[in-house]
């Protein structure tokens, strides 16, 4: 899979969970970029992304992650 894939399926699960089609994610965005994405929006979003790939994170990838690029480079660790 290819890191463009990863960023198509990324913006539908975001654009599902913030219920905004208009967010399209990047290497470089976090929470401070996209308004409702709060403490528990984002367990809401981490689950929803591993339900979209079929993988777990750890909880130590979940805290660190900085920007959705890290997430996307756990993700293609992955598959």
């Amino acid at each position: 899979m290819e890191k463009e894939e990863i960023y198509e399926r990324l913006n539908k699960v975001f654009r599902d969970i913030f219920d905004d089609e208009s967010i399209v994610v990047k290497p470089e965005t976090t929470s401070s970029d996209i308004e409702d994405w709060d403490s528990l929006e984002h367990i809401n979003l981490v689950v929803a992304v591993e339900q979209e790939f079929g993988m777990k994170f750890n909880m130590n990838e979940v805290t660190t992650m900085k920007n959705v690029g890290e997430m996307v480079d756990i993700i293609m660790s992955r598959i």
